[in-house]
Order: structure tokens, then sequence, then C-alpha cells
């Protein structure tokens, strides 16, 4: 690996690293893990005892013209820092997670919105830069392994992992493993619940309805009112605000009907819910257990759990990935 020049802005995450420690994926080799973002890079070194060393982050590179490449530059800049601050570390794979349609079979980056690419071979350029195994994935779908390996998904060898923030993301594990179909399985936050509009150009998504985002969005839109997020309104919604109670209603209706829909087709043992929307504690996960036992009758109804990774989810997913390539 080459290039030793000083990344701009990078911003170390302390309390992040601590949580790492916490959360040590175990012995075994020494990987590199990065979990690369729209807006920044989350990257570490993880040494024999699974522990990360220099978890940080950085912002994600802007390139029309090469977005691949100048992500690749980047990566290779942030691991020679790493290698340089720990050089008692070294790797024997790299682990890459990120946003869009993943095949991670085949190491095929098939769309990225975020990052700007189509159809890119993003495994065979890394496994080249870095001259090392490569493990290429999605980043919720990672996020997910790490849960089933490390989190709320330990005991449950079929799952729905459910990330509900600014948008929904979600992954199926099936048979202890992650269902993929190619890169485009797991899309819940675009599955058509309704008639609504959505900004991906399809019709009544999730996502457009029940994501932190839709939730803060629709209560400006109807009051007028700036909020601190979805956490306000469903806030004000308890505190007798009627338009709040409504748009947090039907945000939870519309889970409700997903999860319902996931319940009938692939029976999942639990669903593992994390993001911003899951701090929200009983006021969601009481609620949707009340309103799944209302809408089904012989379904065996999954069990709703906390994701218990939190942030820190991708990278370790990115870390456990990468050492299966090693092996």
């Amino acid at each position: 690996m080459t290039g030793h020049d000083s990344i701009p802005d990078v911003v170390t995450d302390p309390s992040g690293e601590r949580l790492m420690r916490a959360d040590s994926i175990g012995h075994g080799v020494p990987v590199l893990a990065f979990d690369v973002g729209g807006t920044d890079i989350k990257s570490a070194l993880f040494d024999g005892e699974g522990v990360a060393r220099g978890l940080r982050r950085t912002p994600t590179p802007v390139a029309d013209a090469d977005p691949e490449g100048a992500l690749i530059d980047r990566l290779a800049k942030l691991a020679a820092q790493l290698q340089d601050q720990h050089p008692d570390v070294a790797p024997e794979a790299v682990g890459l997670v990120v946003p869009g349609i993943v095949d991670s079979e085949n190491g095929i980056g098939v769309f990225s919105s975020n990052l700007g690419w189509r159809n890119a071979p993003m495994r065979e350029l890394m496994r080249q830069r870095f001259g090392l195994p490569v493990a290429f994935d999605h980043d919720v779908r990672a996020a997910s392994w790490a849960e089933r390996v490390l989190g709320g998904a330990r005991d449950y060898a079929d799952a729905v992992v459910l990330i509900i923030g600014t948008g929904i993301a979600g992954a199926l594990l099936v048979g202890g493993q992650p269902y993929t179909a190619g890169g485009y399985a797991g899309e819940i936050g675009h599955s058509p619940i309704g008639e609504w509009p959505c900004p991906c150009g399809a019709r009544g998504c999730l996502e457009a309805r029940a994501s932190a985002g839709a939730i803060s969005r629709r209560y400006v839109e109807a009051t007028g009112t700036a909020v601190d997020g979805a956490r306000e309104v469903i806030a004000r919604a308890a505190g007798g605000d009627e338009t709040a109670a409504r748009i947090w209603d039907e945000a939870l209706d519309a889970l409700t009907m997903s999860i319902a829909q996931l319940t009938a087709v692939m029976a999942p043992q639990a669903v593992v819910i994390g993001g911003g929307l899951s701090r929200a504690g009983g006021a969601l996960f009481d609620q949707l257990r009340a309103r799944l036992a209302d809408r089904l009758s012989f379904h065996r109804i999954p069990v709703l759990v906390p994701a218990e990774l939190s942030g820190n989810a991708g990278i370790l997913g990115s870390a456990l990935r990468a050492r299966e390539a090693a092996s």
C-alpha cells in the first residue's frame, strides 16, 4: 500500500473507540475495515484481539470524473496513516462496505447514487491497489451481519434488520446468512404500502411515511413549525398535539404494515430495529408489538428487539467480512 499524504479534516471518534473496545470482534487475523457513506468514511485497523485501532471519520471524496478511483485513493491514504500510527498491526485483508446496490458475491458496486458509480468492479480494484484479499459488501447488510454475530440478532437465524433514520434501510438474514439476491434484496424502505409519492420515483414507499426524516418533514409541511427531528414530533404527539399524533400514528401504521408483510412472507424470528428512531423506546416498540398482534392471526409474530451496535455496526461488519476473506 502506498500514499502517506495527509487527509484533510480528520475527525477522531473517541466515544466510538470506547464502544469498539467494548464490542471486540474477537480473536483472529488483523484486518483493515472501511465503512463508506455519502458524507463520510469510518476507518480502523482491527488487531489480532479484534479491537479497533485508530477509529476515525473523514470526508468522503467527491469526484465526477472517476468516483471509484478517487475513493480508492482516499482509502489507500487512510490505510497508510493507520499503519504508520500502528506499525505493530499488519492487516491480512481489507473490508469495504458501501451504500447502494451491491453484488457482494461478484464484488460489483451495481449502483450508488451517493457515490456516483454503476457496475464498478470495486473488489478487484481494491485488491489491485491493496495487494490483499478484499471483502466488498453493502453497508446495512454488513451491519446486519455484525448484529447477527455480536448484537441483537445473535439468537435468531431468521431475522430482519431495519435501520430507521433519515431513510429506512434493511437487510434479511435467512438460515443465519444474509439473503442478497444479487444485491437487490432488503430494500424495505422502498417497499410499496400506499399511494403517496416517494423521491425515488415510486409510489407508497415505507421510507416516505415512516422514516425519521419523513416524520419531521411531514410535520413541518403540515404546521409550518420547525422541529428538532422526529423525536420532537413524538414528544409533541405524547403532549396532545393532534397533528403530531396523526403523523406519528400514520408512521406506526406504515411500519406495522411493512413488518406484517415481512412476517407473512418470510416469517422472521425477530425484527432488529436500529437507527435514530429506535431511540424512541416504548413509544415505538410497544406500539409496534400491539399493532402487529392486532393485525396478524395465525402468523408467528416476530420478536422486536433494538439493535445493539449503534453506529458501529457497519464497520464491525466490514471487519468481520474482511476476516472471512482472509481465511
